[in-house]
């Protein structure tokens, strides 16, 4: 049954912080899973080191469940003339912060595929969710994962992603709606996106494959939450949502851009990959950007950063990945654990006043 798949997890909540790398915390995943939903750590930016730091911490915090999340984006097909270009047609920009942009390009970001060093951790750490962005682990990987006691789930933008994960042999898929912010979860970037609300992909997959599912991708509170349930979901994600609680890393100038009202754009420019973010300084200067000239992922992240690192040295935070849903502004400012009970109040309302 999909309902048993929350009951395992002991799940008071059927609400799920999203693990947003660069902004959940060991202190927001705990907090989430002691009020009764599931915290999460993105951890696929971080080393295998770092990696295991945030899972001590998180469980010196909570007895609790909590998901961690790793990346499995393919390696990058680097293309040395288009880093090239990329690097020249951006000079103007760090120019203007009296800053100079790398001379190359680096692949930050190690593919979970190709990081045994980080296998190593979650076999040795057992969390009790793990969960995949941008694609599946390798068979083996999969297998010692189940071996240890983690639950799997991945997410998916489309029918052919979900049942790729469903054949993966894995627990549950996360269904990212259009609306989702920060990076669509897509096996290949370069294919055709559906760009299916949260609502049409859940009813989908739940009428074509037999898994659970989770709703993701424009949810902000409690009744989102509950119109999602009613669709099939056994439980939502929400990330946005998460971005104002003092738990979160994002900075001051990123959570009034939160609450500004400003629209959310889906852009490749900042990382390679598309991603829904924030329309600041530089998702509008990359409007007029072919996808062509764009790096792979994350090659092209590494000059995001830099760029970032070198506005804000001069005052300008108009260049930051400020990854965002449709819906940012309704983001409320409350501890992790008390916006947590306040969703499942609300969801719970919401059951009981149709």
């Amino acid at each position: 049954m999909p309902g048993k798949f929350i009951d395992d997890l002991g799940l008071e909540a059927p609400i799920f912080q999203a693990p947003m790398a660069g902004v959940s915390t060991p202190a927001m995943a705990a907090a989430v899973s002691d009020a009764g939903g599931l915290g999460g750590l993105g951890l696929g930016a971080s080393t295998p080191d770092a990696a295991l730091q945030a899972i001590q911490e998180t469980r010196a915090l909570t007895s609790r469940p909590f998901n961690v999340n790793v990346f499995c984006h393919a390696s990058a097909v680097r293309d040395s003339i288009r880093e090239r270009h990329w690097i020249k047609r951006t000079r103007p920009l760090f120019e203007a912060f009296d800053a100079t942009p790398p001379e190359s390009l680096r692949e930050i970001y190690t593919p979970f595929q190709t990081n045994d060093a980080m296998l190593g951790v979650l076999l040795e750490t057992r969390p009790a969710v793990v969960s995949f962005h941008f694609g599946l682990p390798r068979p083996d990987q999969i297998e010692a994962l189940r071996l240890a006691g983690c639950r799997l789930i991945a997410t998916a933008t489309s029918l052919a992603e979900a049942r790729r994960i469903a054949d993966g042999g894995l627990d549950a898929i996360i269904a990212q709606g259009w609306a989702a912010g920060g990076h669509r979860g897509m096996f290949d970037p370069a294919a055709p996106d559906e760009r299916r609300s949260t609502q049409t992909l859940v009813r989908q997959f739940v009428s074509e494959v037999p898994l659970p599912i989770i709703a993701a991708g424009g949810l902000m509170d409690g009744a989102d939450i509950q119109r999602a349930i009613d669709g099939g979901a056994v439980a939502a994600q929400l990330g946005t949502a998460f971005l104002r609680c003092p738990e979160s890393l994002a900075d001051e100038a990123y959570r009034a851009r939160v609450v500004s009202g400003v629209e959310t754009v889906m852009v490749r420019s900042i990382s390679g990959r598309p991603a829904r973010c924030l329309i600041n300084r530089y998702t509008a200067w990359a409007e007029g950007v072919a996808i062509s000239e764009i790096p792979a992922y994350p090659c092209a992240y590494d000059l995001g950063k830099a760029l970032n690192a070198a506005a804000k040295a001069k005052g300008e935070t108009g260049f930051g990945a400020q990854w965002a849903g449709s819906g940012a502004a309704r983001a409320v400012d409350l501890p992790a654990g008390e916006l947590l009970k306040l969703l499942e109040a609300q969801r719970q309302s919401t059951c009981r006043h149709p």
